[in-house]
């Protein structure tokens, strides 16, 4: 595990040389957020870099409900049965297993690791603008039908998620990077994604800080770029 710290945002990157999954920690004053909960192994990791920080976890969000971002789920609720859980409201039913699509979408088959054995469920489920402290929850569906993204207020960090990857050459989601092909392997709608991805370029964001690969500051520039690839693909 490898962490780094840009600001209010800890980067807790498990196996980055190999199948790099990323969890953050967002400082806020009365704790931490944790965004993700990664796979079933970084429950550890994510325990000691909260007792290295000195502060509680209060929080932990999701990005969305693939098993990649919530597999310590359920042992970190065991272990901090008071922590508040977030997700999104539509990415919810995917959380226990629903893969069922709405009319309004289009008739594309979920992919991706879908949870199967997630107990706990979300105390708060989120819809576009909402706020979770410092954080404002922005509606980026694609990569699945709810996922979400977060940006800081005070900083203008943006935690993406899978909206975007950094593994292998920024790239939106559903953009096939040969060296790292898993999260466009897992993306539900491409055309969706991409339109999410205009729309998160438009926060200007300081800081992009994704599910698979190093964060990048001064982003924009690189965002659109990817953009445009993604769109000739």
């Amino acid at each position: 595990m490898k962490v780094t710290k840009i600001q209010t945002t800890y980067q807790l990157a498990f196996l980055p040389r190999l199948f790099p999954v990323n969890c953050y920690f967002v400082e806020e004053k009365d704790g931490l957020t944790l965004i993700d909960a990664g796979m079933s192994f970084c429950l550890k990791g994510i325990m000691l870099v909260a007792s290295q920080i000195g502060k509680p976890i209060r929080r932990i969000v999701l990005t969305h409900a693939h098993e990649d971002h919530v597999g310590a789920l359920d042992a970190l609720k065991e272990r901090l049965p008071d922590v508040t859980v977030y997700i999104s409201h539509r990415d919810a039913p995917l959380l226990s297993g629903d893969t069922s699509l709405l009319p309004t979408e289009p008739n594309v088959p979920i992919r991706g690791g879908i949870p199967k054995k997630i107990k706990t469920q979300a105390d708060v489920l989120l819809r576009d603008g909402d706020r979770i402290e410092s954080l404002i929850a922005v509606d980026a569906p694609g990569h699945t039908p709810g996922s979400m993204v977060f940006l800081d207020t005070r900083n203008r960090i943006l935690i993406a998620g899978d909206a975007f990857q950094t593994r292998g050459g920024i790239a939106v989601s559903g953009q096939l990077k040969l060296s790292f092909p898993f999260p466009a392997m897992a993306t539900w709608h491409k055309p969706t994604a991409l339109e999410s991805a205009k729309k998160l370029s438009e926060l200007q964001p300081t800081l992009l800080a994704v599910g698979h690969g190093v964060m990048i500051e001064n982003p924009v520039k690189a965002m659109f770029q990817s953009i445009s690839e993604g769109m000739r693909v």
